[in-house]
């Protein structure tokens, strides 16, 4: 679209089917780099991502071309295919419904990047749940316990 100018920063988290600890440190760059590649290839520019064992954050630059629905559908189901594919996991891979998504302003990149960078000593003091309902709530998103992400506890 001619004239239409944007400026869009947006934290998506997305997690394992029942949280569980699937994504390997051997192979973690693979998947973050096919990931990367998802984005570009639609359109989109991926920022910084990291992750631990049973979620990742992904910060997106996203142009008003494309809902985020449709590029985390993209994401999620390209990447769970990639991975069954490269047998990375003795049983199916999935990743669990929805996601979060969380905007931000060109002044807090700094902040939110060093945050994705720091996920595996930030886990080391606070779970994803935790995490997780602490986003929900610093962004004051309303939300149902029973439509969380399935936690296995």
């Amino acid at each position: 679209m001619p004239n239409t100018y944007s400026q869009m920063y947006v934290q998506v988290v997305i997690v394992v089917k029942f949280r569980q600890s699937l994504i390997q440190k051997i192979w973690k760059d693979e998947l973050y780099k096919y990931i990367t590649g998802i984005v570009t290839n639609n359109g989109q520019k991926l920022l910084r991502i990291n992750g631990v064992e049973n979620h990742v954050h992904i910060l997106l630059n996203i142009k008003p071309n494309i809902a985020v629905s449709d590029l985390m559908r993209d994401i999620k189901t390209n990447s769970s295919k990639w991975i069954n594919d490269q047998k990375f996991c003795s049983h199916k891979f999935q990743w669990q419904e929805g996601f979060g998504a969380f905007t931000y302003s060109i002044s807090q990149l700094d902040n939110v990047i060093k945050y994705i960078e720091n996920q595996e000593e930030h886990h080391k003091k606070q779970g994803f749940r935790e995490e997780y309902i602490s986003f929900l709530k610093n962004f004051e998103v309303e939300y149902k316990d029973e439509y969380l992400f399935d936690f296995l506890e």
